[in-house]
């Protein structure tokens, strides 16, 4: 989808390094020819993030913690003050204790469980707020991403996949609420993959071994195939796509069973 989106800019959330998944739409989307803004949390992570912005082009890097209001405010209004609009949010931010993504998901406390919702929820209504009269004039897309732990069992999700599914269903109430004023709301939902995050939860290794053995097109999704479907999202081409769950998982969301094989 090269130049698909030229002309277009856009806030990239949640970038860690360079196999986040934020990391690979930022790298997609700057292929096909968007403008790009990076936020990140802390100095470390500004550290990491500094070099892969510059290798897209982008000098805009701003320091934003979700779960502080004026941090939000900061890091928008510093936007603003570059773009008075945006095309498109990409919201690549959760988090949950690792101790709590192995075991049983009954010993979820209650302050993981309040902490993981604020983090990996109510932050993407958050930054949809702030977006929201930066894409009024022109329309816009906010992106997400989720994990099929949201509706089904996966073993050491635990309370992530209780987050994935208030997740889903924020997208569906977003996707309403913002649709007369031509901005869509979309959630990626790609197969298990090797990043930071996904390290953190039990089993990860077994997780990755078992999908690529299992999934109909006999491999995990890749950053790439991810990247290309928030692009697609982002384009003209995804002008009457809302409220989707899209599902980048080589087909393993499908399976009722394992392949016969490994039975």
């Amino acid at each position: 989808m090269s130049n698909a989106i030229t002309g277009k800019r856009g806030l990239i959330m949640g970038v860690a390094n360079e196999r986040s998944i934020a990391w690979g739409i930022a790298k997609a989307m700057a292929e096909a020819g968007a403008e790009l803004a990076f936020t990140y949390q802390g100095e470390a992570f500004g550290k990491r993030v500094e070099p892969l912005a510059a290798s897209v082009g982008s000098d805009f890097l701003v320091d934003a913690d979700v779960t502080d209001e004026a941090s939000l405010d900061t890091a928008f209004e510093a936007l603003a003050a570059k773009w008075p609009t945006i095309d498109f949010v990409v919201h690549a931010i959760a988090y949950s204790d690792k101790s709590e993504l192995q075991g049983r998901f009954i010993n979820t406390t209650r302050s993981n469980f309040k902490h993981s919702l604020d983090i990996s929820v109510y932050s993407f209504i958050d930054v949809a707020r702030r977006a929201y009269p930066m894409m009024q004039e022109n329309g816009g897309t906010l992106l997400t991403l989720t994990y099929q732990g949201s509706n089904r069992v996966v073993p050491n999700y635990n309370v992530m996949g209780v987050a994935k599914a208030a997740l889903e269903s924020a997208t569906r109430y977003l996707a309403n609420d913002l649709g007369r004023d031509g901005i869509r709301v979309n959630a990626i939902s790609p197969g298990p993959m090797k990043t930071l995050a996904g390290a953190a939860i039990g089993g990860a290794r077994k997780t990755y071994k078992h999908t690529d053995q299992n999934a109909p097109l006999g491999s995990n999704a890749t950053l790439e195939a991810v990247g290309g479907t928030a692009v697609w999202l982002a384009s003209d081409a995804g002008a009457c796509t809302t409220g989707e769950i899209i599902m980048v998982d080589g087909g393993y969301h499908v399976l009722g069973m394992p392949q016969y094989d490994n039975l």
